[in-house]
């Protein structure tokens, strides 16, 4: 789980209005693209700022206007998605389950990317306990068979993520937000653990139709466009084995980014 000590400071947030869950879910992105920045948490406090000026709201769940998220991914033991990823293949998936930890819900989630470069996630309500596994679930087991191209029995618990999530939504209600600080990544192959500090990924959900002033704001703030995966990077980091040739230039823009050496342990 994330460190409570290192939460972002939820001061930064009381100059937004609240935007709820099911305000949030009743927007529907048809036309999304999806772009990712890299930051970090000093940069951050302004970009927020600046948000706040815009008319952003921030989604309130359970009370809280920082989510905590627990996640595990799961892989072949040969880590076929992961390579695939790392080999560029345009078609691939991810296997995870993930722990919505104030609302107290757990789903097992399958993100397919397409030749195109669009993903779409399915999921699937499954109990808080199943997080770390799913696999003696036979309807979660029958889910994954239906909607990815792999088997339960194929896959083993690979990689925990966990972190900190604050999501924004625009005033038009065509864009959304998020940005997640406090990442944290334990690998259950070699039992070695990693975070990265004060880094903070953000991921802008746009309306492919619509303008964006949060474009704007992180181009003021010289926040870059950075593709970054957390299972890839997590990997890279915890899996001396791992082919990773190719992200191992996203772990250096990482370091670059909060100015300091990733230790792992």
């Amino acid at each position: 789980m994330p460190d409570p000590a290192r939460i972002f400071p939820a001061a930064t947030l009381d100059g937004f209005a609240p935007v709820s869950l099911a305000e949030m879910d009743a927007v529907r992105l048809m036309n999304r693209v999806d772009t990712k920045y890299l930051s970090d948490e000093a940069t951050l406090a302004g970009v927020l700022r600046d948000a706040a000026a815009a008319g952003y709201r921030v989604l309130v769940a359970g009370g809280s206007r920082i989510s905590p998220y627990d996640s595990v991914y799961f892989d072949t033991p040969g880590l076929r998605m992961f390579s695939d990823h790392h080999n560029q293949r345009l078609r691939r998936q991810k296997v995870r389950t993930r722990a919505y930890v104030n609302s107290g819900d757990a789903f097992l989630e399958i993100k397919r990317k397409n030749n195109r470069g669009r993903t779409k996630k399915k999921r699937t309500a499954i109990p808080m306990a199943e997080l770390p596994d799913f696999r003696a679930d036979a309807a979660a087991c029958r889910y994954l068979a239906d909607w990815s191209d792999f088997r339960a029995e194929e896959l083993l618990p690979t990689l925990e993520t966990a972190f900190r999530r604050i999501t924004l939504v625009n005033p038009a209600m065509t864009e959304r937000i998020t940005i997640d600080t406090d990442l944290r990544f334990k690998n259950f192959r070699t039992g070695l653990e990693t975070d990265l500090g004060d880094a903070v990924v953000i991921e802008l959900k746009q309306d492919g139709r619509s303008a964006s002033a949060m474009k704007g704001i992180l181009l003021d703030h010289r926040v870059k466009v950075a593709r970054i995966s957390k299972y890839c990077i997590a990997v890279t980091l915890t899996d001396p084995s791992a082919r990773s040739n190719r992200f191992k230039e996203k772990v250096r823009l990482i370091e670059k980014t909060i100015n300091r050496k990733i230790t792992v342990a």
